[in-house]
């Protein structure tokens, strides 16, 4: 006997052929998951039987295939012609009795059971959701959908779409027949995010897949905004294992424009509508730390489920403010994807690029824009253009696939654009706020996504160099191969290279670029002159009650994404090590910092640190680190202290960071030095029982061996780490390091400029070497090479 209603409670993954893919999956959750507190709207869903009666009662299959079948399957030409008959006659046809009657007592049923105002009603095809191919996108789905006529009528709307051109074209290009996908259709309880917030979730970093990190973003309103890409949305980075151990998960948050949302009309001829967000709306995150926290919890319950990385949709009710997951599917990209080779890009330009926003890829590509506005536009695309187009919508795949790149004004990374930009395997530039206006049809540009997160656009055809490398040739070293890195939004990229870990994160960057702000202007706010630098001071910390606790934050945000993205390979973290002339360019600096000859040589580093005049600016320092590695669970930081003079300033400066809540040893925190003066060397027994490693600051120990000041262009022909007397005392200190229990590493280009050096380097048996990561794969090739002729001396 057939089934033509099953509650959504009542069917599990099992019963894909019965509800399909996304009904099956709901059901799956409700059943499995509910003991773990994962809330699904409750529902059912109208079975394959359903559908397959209406074909039948309305002979309808005949003559749709008899229209599929003068689709021409090459060209696609007649497409919308084919699609347009074809949906005529599901049109024309009418709901079998028995079908109608059955939705009409289940959905009476589901209204006595809550309070409910409106439905969802959803498409849910059988091969959908599957790990080789998401339908995603292809079939329709009507929101806030109110009284049983409505839904009936939505059904058979659904019904319709199994015929849309995009999905016609969808099966064709991933091998289904046209009557291989039937269709069930789902009606769920409508989750009213219009007046709350609704988006996505990745279980794995969607750009690069990193596994320790959920990715997680949204905007006011209806998801659909979200999946659409028309919103610059709110994101956030979690970190799985401080979910699982109940820490503060959140590493890093973007906070989006978010300048409109998607809300239901109370127009009769329209049902959803756009609306401004207010100030207060925009100035605002969507979700609070403990909801964040509940769906990252949610979602790594339902990836360990699955046993897969899934894609989440969620949405939170304004009215009940309770969560809820209204989808989960496998991720298709990137669990298809297996990386076997690093494409290294360079552009070769001094010019300044004409816009700036989210990068999806990590090639650099040139070519003629095609202004695209809706598909009337199609016929212009030529195979090789760029599409820059205000936002991309799933009827555009046939024309995207022309495309060697896309450009939006709106979106973000988990963006229509940005699925189908990875999917197609070519780059993308989203939210860059204006392309459309900047650029006209026929121009030539190039578009980089070489540079992290960054992807930037230029005027004209530029030229760059391509490298491959294939990362199951690099050989594998006894020497670590670790990272040098400054900016935190290229360490998902980074992490996903070869490497051992971070041997130097300079927080300078961060400070600089991320806070902008020097610390003692936040812990004597109170003292600071009124004017302009006042205002913008007030304006970056207008979230915060106490001033002082931004610091902390956004330092260990900063930090805390890079320690995620490699956990849980170590991240050596070193404290601050601008010089005066250096502090005094961040917002407030002028007034705490006092004017060097040579600030090179003057107040910096660890003379900094104890001092009057910046130790509570270091305590902010330490604070954050120990967020870092207590709140966020981040034992992978370590820390390291640059520019240390003497002994007594060293044992200072730990007794400082002890005040601070950072004892050696202490939770397993280890305490390195920058070795780069000869003072480190000469005493390097002495220091190696106040830390625990040291990483030698090559550029430093060769300037003060040999007198100069690396910044003069006069003497700079003198500077050279392969100088006898530097080397001498390179190789002093990795003996003395290494007689003492405690580990050496180096930091700089030398080694993968000059294999003469990585072999010197090799043969003193040094722990690490740290590369910038352009020079990353070559060192590790030097290392190898040096390592071979060390065996071969033996």
């Amino acid at each position: 006997m057939k089934q033509l209603i099953r509650p959504l409670n009542q069917v599990a993954m099992a019963d894909v052929a019965i509800v399909g893919g996304k009904n099956a999956s709901l059901g799956e959750m409700m059943a499995a998951l509910k003991p773990l507190g994962v809330a699904v709207p409750n529902g059912f869903a109208v079975t394959v039987d359903a559908y397959t009666s209406f074909l039948t009662v309305n002979d309808l299959e005949p003559a749709l295939r008899a229209t599929l079948k003068t689709l021409d399957r090459e060209s696609l030409g007649n497409l919308c012609d084919v699609g347009d008959a074809c949906r005529a006659l599901v049109r024309k046809a009418s709901l079998p009795l028995a079908v109608e009657e059955a939705i009409r007592k289940e959905y009476q049923a589901l209204m006595m059971s809550d309070i409910i105002h409106s439905v969802a009603v959803r498409s849910s095809a059988t091969a959908e959701d599957s790990p080789s191919a998401s339908f995603a996108g292809q079939h329709e789905s009507y929101l806030h959908v109110q009284g049983i006529d409505s839904v009936l009528v939505a059904v058979k709307k659904c019904y319709e779409s199994l015929f849309n051109d995009r999905a016609i074209k969808y099966r064709i290009d991933n091998g289904f027949s046209d009557f291989q996908v039937l269709l069930s259709v789902g009606i769920q309880h409508m989750v009213r995010s219009d007046l709350g917030s609704a988006g996505v979730a990745f279980t794995i970093e969607p750009e690069n897949g990193n596994q320790n990190l959920i990715y997680l973003t949204g905007a006011w309103g209806l998801g659909e905004s979200v999946v659409q890409g028309a919103v610059n949305t709110d994101e956030f980075y979690l970190f799985k294992p401080a979910l699982e151990g109940h820490g503060m998960a959140i590493v890093h948050r973007v906070l989006g424009s978010k300048e409109q949302k998607l809300v239901y009309s109370e127009m009769p001829d329209k049902t959803i509508e756009w609306k401004t967000t207010t100030p207060a709306e925009r100035d605002q995150y969507i979700l609070s730390d403990d909801e964040l926290a509940v769906l990252g919890r949610w979602s790594m319950a339902i990836e360990k489920h699955y046993k897969m990385p899934m894609d989440i949709e969620w949405a939170k009710d304004g009215t009940t403010n309770k969560l809820y997951i209204v989808q989960a599917r496998p991720e298709t990209v990137l669990a298809r994807a297996r990386k076997v080779s690093v494409k290294e890009y360079e552009l070769k330009t001094t010019q300044t690029p004409i816009l700036l926003g989210k990068a999806v890829g990590r090639s650099i590509v040139s070519g003629r824009v095609c202004l695209v506005r809706s598909l009337v536009d199609s016929d212009k695309v030529r195979p090789g253009d760029i599409i820059v187009a205000d936002i991309t919508n799933p009827d555009w795949n046939a024309l995207l696939k022309k495309a060697v790149c896309i450009v939006t004004n709106k979106g973000g990374r988990t963006s229509h654009a940005s699925i189908i930009a990875r999917e197609l395997g070519i780059p993308a530039v989203v939210g860059t706020t204006s392309a459309t206006e900047f650029l006209a049809d026929g121009q030539e540009i190039t578009v980089c996504c070489a540079h992290g997160d960054v992807g930037e656009v230029y005027i004209g055809k530029l030229l760059w160099e391509e490298k491959e490398t294939k990362l199951d040739q690099l050989p594998p070293t006894k020497t670590q191969p670790m990272l040098i890195l400054a900016d935190p939004e290229k360490a998902l990229l980074y992490a996903s290279y070869p490497n051992q870990g971070v041997g130097l994160l300079r927080m300078e960057f961060m400070i600089s670029n991320t806070l902008q702000i020097h610390p003692m202007a936040l812990v004597r706010y109170d003292v600071l002159p009124e004017g302009a630098e006042k205002k913008q001071i007030a304006a970056l910390t207008r979230h915060y009650a106490d001033r002082k606790q931004f610091f902390v934050d956004k330092l260990a945000e900063s930090i805390g994404l890079v320690a995620a993205a490699f956990y849980p390979r170590d991240v050596i973290v070193r404290m601050s090590d601008f010089k005066t002339n250096e502090y005094a360019k961040l917002l407030g600096g002028k007034m705490f910092e006092p004017e060097e000859e040579n600030p090179m040589l003057g107040f910096r580093g660890a003379s900094r640190y104890y001092h009057e005049r910046y130790t509570e600016g270091f305590g902010l320092e330490c604070a954050a680190i120990l967020k870092v590695r207590q709140d966020m669970m981040l034992s992978n930081v370590k820390v390291m202290i640059p520019f240390c003079r003497t002994l007594a300033e060293a044992e200072q400066v730990l007794v400082v960071m002890q005040r601070h809540g950072l004892t050696r040893h202490e939770h397993g925190l280890e305490v390195y030095m920058m070795a780069e003066i000869p003072s480190n060397v000469l005493l390097a027994k002495q220091f190696s029982h106040l830390f625990d490693g040291f990483s030698i600051g090559s550029n430093d120990l060769t300037q003060l061996t040999l007198g100069l000041d690396r910044d003069s262009a006069i003497v700079s022909d003198l500077f050279d780490e392969n100088n006898e007397a530097v080397k001498m005392l390179i190789a002093s200190l990795v003996e003395t390091a290494h007689d003492n229990g405690v580990k050496v590493g180096l930091c700089g280009q030398a080694p993968s400029d000059y294999p003469a050096f990585a072999r010197f380097l090799v043969s003193l048996g040094i722990d690490s070497v740290s590369f910038n990561p352009d020079a990353l794969i070559r060192g590790i090739q030097n290392i190898h090479q040096a390592e071979e002729k060390e065996l071969l001396t033996i």
